[in-house]
């Protein structure tokens, strides 16, 4: 699959119909994909949810229409807003400014800044076959297909982190092995999830009634270690935050274009943390993405 040009070809479609009230499954409907699997794809590669980027082109191309000297009224209705003030309120959340204001300030519209950038790392996945495995943790219901998504893992990581759930993690489940496993298991057609990070064990018989669990399924998987970044004590942490969406964005956008390799949308992709990623200086993860040979 060439996900860069699927992405592309969404795009298109969103800007051609950006006055038209979209909705996730429509666009999803364009692609071809599962509307599960095309909001993970979507949101991996542009760093939001579709729907936050329609609401983010709409604003975008209203901001511009501020300049005709329109009504802001009929431009907040042309975008797809009920009412002047919905449309204000929207606004002054993404540019800091009410509609006029903005108007009177600036000479043209705001764009979003770069990601992390991966740089000269050659990016080259190990292919391997994984057996079937169990993991138990803690997680959150989330919906990839909403804004919902990406507010909802910070959220938890920050309740995860504050809560000191990973040492009650394992001291409960006392799983074989060091290392957690990061996975969003869908809903059946959906765009519902729930968001796991757990440990890998044996059975579920140690789970407590607080804890989400998942089976993997069997799969070949392209293994990603993400560029080392310096998180070592005293170092700000979000580094190591973009360049895990950056390497999410690589793997969609340039391996999967430029591969003898298809997403296996069958499967399940995970993210893998062991004692690699905790304070170092040259801090690294690893990306399970499932695949199939392209045909």
């Amino acid at each position: 699959m060439n996900y860069s040009k699927d992405m592309e070809r969404c795009i298109e479609y969103i800007e051609q119909n950006i006055k038209e009230n979209l909705t996730a499954e429509e666009i999803a409907a364009e692609t071809g994909y599962s509307l599960y699997h095309f909001s993970r794809v979507f949101s991996l590669c542009k760093q939001m949810s579709v729907m936050e980027y329609v609401r983010s082109r709409k604003l975008s191309l209203a901001a511009v229409e501020l300049f005709s000297g329109k009504r802001i009224i009929d431009i907040a209705l042309e975008y797809g807003f009920e009412t002047q003030s919905g449309f204000t309120k929207a606004f002054r959340k993404a540019f800091g400014y009410s509609p006029s204001q903005y108007a009177a300030r600036m000479n043209g519209y705001l764009q979003d800044g770069p990601i992390f950038e991966i740089g000269g790392y050659l990016m080259n996945p190990v292919i391997v076959q994984k057996p079937a495995f169990q993991v138990a943790g803690y997680g959150i219901a989330t919906n990839v297909a909403e804004g919902s998504y990406t507010k909802d893992i910070a959220s938890f990581w920050s309740h995860y982190e504050g809560e000191n759930l990973e040492s009650k993690m394992y001291e409960i489940l006392a799983p074989p092995k060091h290392g957690e496993v990061g996975l969003c298991a869908p809903a059946l057609d959906s765009g519902n999830a729930s968001y796991l990070l757990g440990v890998i064990v044996d059975d579920f018989s140690k789970v407590t009634p607080d804890m989400l669990t998942a089976e993997v399924p069997e799969a070949q998987y392209a293994v990603f270690t993400t560029p080392p970044v310096d998180t070592s004590e005293g170092k700000d942490q979000e580094a190591f935050v973009q360049v895990i969406k950056s390497t999410w964005k690589y793997i969609f956008e340039e391996w999967f274009p430029g591969g003898g390799y298809d997403y296996d949308d069958g499967k399940l992709d995970f993210e893998f943390y062991d004692e690699r990623c905790h304070s170092r200086v040259d801090t690294v993860m690893e990306i399970y993405v499932p695949v199939r040979v392209r045909l």
